[in-house]
């Protein structure tokens, strides 16, 4: 592919009757920005990003791999050694340190997507398209995936990805977004709550041991409101939802904004960093410490290399679908 340049991007906005504003750009299939209206009145990005779409092809922001909104493939999360075994072979990923990383040196989240249809009028959609082929990063079949954004009346953002390969592979795919529903400033102050009573135990590296912890007496136990507070979060939380249940719940007293979460995926990787970096300018102000919080909807880290983990495994013929669902709504 050749080099991307900033005549190349495209930002795709999707508005309601709500005046509710969602931002699509073609590099990553990211989610840019997410405007909406606070208890205040005021209306308020909830989500951070750089603010402006050409950062996100500068040499830094590669090295940074912080992957704002973007969508993340092949593999979202970890795998340790950069390799796994499909049918007796083994593959190789790109790695470094011994673990391969969303989706490896340049991700889906690194990749120019076609925006192939844009609807406007009630319930605004944007649907873009990306083209793994065989052997990308290491990972083997032609994988042909679709990035479905709907924006509903009610201030619902749906994101749908599906996927079909054209020989065995793994896939896990998510978004990347990190959300602070202040608008600004920290998360600290959000009240968190994960439909989930065990999350992965991780090694040093942050590679899953293929244990479960249970969450009964642990601090990371937020099956029920809790405050984020000044907490580094970076974990694997397995759902005891469906996806016609709230997986995960977000919210911010200062502006009165509500976030629930929907998804079909077995887990939710919650991850708060202790900060962001201070050499990138955001569309919002970005506090020091603890500015965002990323929920990503997807499988298990690691489950091509664990039997007990569930299944990554996609077959030629078959449909790869992750469904998420953020809803919004205001305490007035």
């Amino acid at each position: 592919m050749d080099k991307i340049q900033q005549k190349d991007l495209k930002l795709v906005c999707l508005k309601n009757a709500n005046k509710t504003e969602v931002k699509i750009l073609n590099f990553g299939a990211s989610l840019f920005s997410m405007k909406i209206f606070a208890a205040s009145g005021k209306k308020v990005n909830v989500i951070v990003a750089p603010k402006m779409p050409e950062e996100v092809l500068s040499a830094r922001y590669k090295i940074q791999n912080k992957c704002f909104g973007g969508t993340i493939g092949r593999y979202a999360g970890r795998i340790a050694g950069g390799k796994f075994r499909l049918d007796g072979e083994d593959f190789s990923l790109f790695q470094r340190s011994g673990v391969h990383l969303n989706g490896g040196e340049s991700g889906f989240q690194c990749k120019l997507w076609k925006v192939e249809e844009v609807k406007e009028g009630s319930n605004p959609s944007a649907t873009l398209s990306y083209f793994s082929r065989d052997g990308e990063e290491g990972y083997p079949g032609n994988l042909k995936v679709l990035a479905n954004f709907t924006l509903t009346e009610d201030d619902e953002l749906k994101i749908l990805y599906t996927a079909e390969t054209d020989v065995k592979t793994v896939v896990n795919i998510t978004n990347h977004a990190y959300f602070n529903l202040n608008g600004e400033g920290s998360v600290s102050d959000h009240f968190l709550c994960i439909n989930a009573d065990k999350i992965l135990e991780v090694d040093e590296k942050q590679l899953p041991t293929g244990n479960l912890v249970n969450l009964r007496d642990n601090q990371k136990n937020f099956e029920n409101n809790k405050l984020i507070g000044n907490r580094l979060l970076e974990d694997t939380f397995v759902l005891n939802s469906d996806e016609e249940e709230i997986s995960a719940r977000l919210f911010a007293p200062l502006t009165g904004i509500k976030m629930e979460m929907r998804t079909n995926q077995r887990a939710v990787v919650a991850y708060v960093p202790e900060e962001l970096p201070a050499d990138l300018e955001y569309q919002t102000r970005v506090a020091p410490e603890y500015p965002s919080i990323c929920l990503k909807a997807q499988n298990f880290p690691d489950a091509p290399n664990f039997r007990n983990f569930p299944s990554s495994i996609l077959e030629a013929g078959e449909k790869y679908q992750n469904l998420i669902s953020f809803k919004f709504s205001v305490k007035r």
